[in-house]
């Protein structure tokens, strides 16, 4: 391999997020995650879990706490994909 090869950054990875039943949300890949006041929050992992319960005590982060106070989620509506045509105008 040539320096210039190893030189080259890394494709960042794509972002997933899944939401898992009555539990948090799942986040893969490199995303930029901020707190209230825009301060960067680090994850300090490449899947970490988001709480959707509001009862975690290192919230941003799940600590299990959805568990304990028997957070419950309910299927989504289906709705039909939403995709964005590149250089399409805006319709206003």
């Amino acid at each position: 391999m040539s320096a210039e090869a190893s030189a080259r950054p890394e494709p960042a990875r794509p972002v997933s997020i899944t939401a898992c039943p009555d539990g948090p949300l799942l986040v893969r890949g490199e995303l930029a995650l901020f707190d209230d006041h825009g301060e960067p929050v680090q994850p300090n992992r490449r899947t970490f879990a988001l709480c959707r319960c509001g009862a975690s005590a290192i919230r941003p982060f799940c600590d299990g706490s959805h568990k304990l106070v028997g957070f419950r989620t309910t299927a989504p509506a289906q709705t039909p994909a939403v995709t964005f045509e590149a250089n399409a105008p805006v319709q206003e």
